[in-house]
């Protein structure tokens, strides 16, 4: 049985089970950037019903194409934004969202059949077991999640909740981290000592990056990032003047679309500020700590480079989706940062 122990000799089945764990994350990185790219190019609510375990074919015949498009026809979307859209035209944005539908379905396929040949072989302990579990649930949680994500734009406005844009990108993330800190278990060396403040700090970092991601989902949701254009002022402003309006006030912080590209954008000057502190003060806190904390100040700085570019030039698609790629990747180097950080023996 396998101990979800972690140390520099691994039997085969640890190696195994850490290798086919981080395929699990990489294939949720590329989910979210492939949910990104759906997002971003308006296909998301092609697909106005959802079938978790009869939809993986999509439509052959012509028939069936048209049948697909009549439905989406009733939509807000087609009403509203694409009236007049040819057949063609609704095949092009419904690829994507087939596709991000059918990744994750080859996700859960990917997580299951492993996870029966690790059980029936015994290769793992209970707490290993339990944690891969939970993550299977978390997996076919975010896709209910996704399902009532879409299907807050196929009522009255032909947009999804920011809301709960926000929750399943933040489920992805919880995902992510359960996959990639498990693996690291299993196939990383002995973490390096270090004190209980850098500790806290890396710690600190995760937290203050899963905000910014949050933030940036209330920006996606709401279109934010089309407008206020400029940097580092909002148009000359620090802060728009036309901002802050709602009622009652703690709203402005997530449907005001002023206040909301605000607090990204300032939330993501802290956190790379916070980085650069945190890879000014590892420089003595041990060789795993300030080559870590190297490593993720660099990819801050990318992430932050690619986030003003996409808001100065108004949202190109693939700019903004290597922004979204860009946080799942600092994130992702926060999580190996603080695994590799523990209590002196």
């Amino acid at each position: 049985m396998t101990k979800m122990t972690t140390h520099s000799k691994l039997v085969p089945g640890q190696r195994l089970i850490a290798a086919w764990l981080f395929t699990i994350a990489a294939m949720v990185f590329a989910m979210v950037v492939l949910g990104g790219f759906t997002r971003l190019t308006e296909s998301g609510l092609s697909m106005v019903d959802w079938r978790p375990a009869t939809g993986w074919l999509p439509p052959f015949a012509e028939a069936d194409w048209q049948a697909k498009f009549d439905a989406y026809r009733s939509s807000p979307e087609y009403r509203k934004v694409n009236q007049g859209m040819t057949l063609d035209a609704f095949k092009g944005i419904f690829w994507l969202e087939y596709l991000h539908r059918l990744w994750g379905r080859l996700i859960g396929v990917a997580f299951a059949v492993p996870f029966a040949v690790f059980v029936w072989r015994r290769w793992l302990d209970r707490r290993l077991a339990l944690r891969l579990v939970a993550l299977f649930a978390l997996g076919g949680l975010q896709g209910g999640i996704g399902w009532w994500m879409v299907k807050s734009g196929l009522v009255d406005q032909p947009d999804v909740s920011q809301y709960r844009l926000a929750a399943h990108l933040l489920m992805a993330f919880a995902i992510l981290a359960l996959a990639l800190w498990t693996a690291f278990d299993l196939s990383a060396p002995p973490p390096a000592p270090s004190t209980a403040r850098v500790r806290r700090l890396a710690s600190g970092l995760i937290g203050l990056i899963t905000v910014t991601v949050f933030s940036g989902a209330l920006v996606t949701g709401l279109n934010a990032g089309m407008a206020y254009n400029t940097f580092p002022l909002m148009l000359g402003d620090v802060f728009p003047p036309e901002g802050f309006k709602l009622t009652p006030w703690p709203l402005n912080f997530f449907e005001d679309v002023p206040t909301v590209q605000f607090d990204h954008r300032w939330l993501a000057m802290t956190t790379f500020a916070a980085v650069a502190g945190f890879a000014w003060l590892a420089r003595h806190a041990g060789p795993a700590a300030r080559l870590r904390g190297q490593i993720l100040l660099a990819v801050a700085a990318a992430q932050v480079t690619l986030g003003i570019s996409t808001l100065l030039l108004v949202v190109p698609v693939p700019l903004a989706a290597a922004h979204q790629a860009g946080a799942v990747l600092l994130f992702s180097v926060a999580i190996w940062l603080r695994h590799g950080l523990r209590r002196p023996e």
